[in-house]
């Protein structure tokens, strides 16, 4: 039995059990039974839908900027409540992340050893990429190993390559 079957065995009101026994019993949590879940507001709602469509318009705004956006719109909510709202929604301003291209002088730089060869026959050069996508419960991993030969032109072929005027 689920836990929702569960929930509705229970006995709120007129019951000889009391609710911690009819928890006990059913292996259910004594707090989940007195929670009442409440909706969310209809001013609530509004400010999520408006702070949405400004995220979409602009996706590099962060939680400061959409909170003056709102202020100017004579919307009163605070900076803390934006923050909230958009961890709630999942969404957050696009922003450089931390320097981590700049190469430290003292490690060693290894030579490129596929400067001039050409795949020409299948395994004989392997590539690998590896790339992060961002799904709604948090991110995928997708890992693409490829065999250079298949990426190249048939064997034999010529690549073509247009001159500009």
């Amino acid at each position: 039995m689920n836990r929702a079957e569960r929930l509705a065995l229970v006995e709120r009101e007129g019951s000889e059990l009391p609710l911690s026994l009819q928890a006990d019993l059913l292996g259910l949590s004594r707090s989940g039974l007195y929670y009442q879940p409440v909706a969310p507001s209809a001013e609530e709602i509004a400010i999520k839908h408006r702070i949405d469509e400004l995220y979409t318009k602009y996706p590099f705004y962060g939680s400061r900027r959409i909170t003056a956006v709102l202020c100017r719109e004579d919307t009163l909510v605070n900076r803390k409540a934006v923050q909230r709202h958009m961890q709630e929604m999942g969404i957050a301003g696009i922003c450089p992340g931390p320097n981590l291209s700049k190469r430290n002088a003292e490690h060693r730089v290894y030579p490129y050893l596929l400067n001039g060869v050409v795949a020409a026959y299948p395994n004989q050069i392997w590539g690998i990429d590896i790339t992060y996508i961002r799904l709604r419960a948090g991110w995928m991993y997708l890992v693409a190993i490829l065999d250079w030969f298949s990426r190249g032109a048939c064997p034999g072929a010529q690549r073509r390559v247009r001159k500009r005027p």
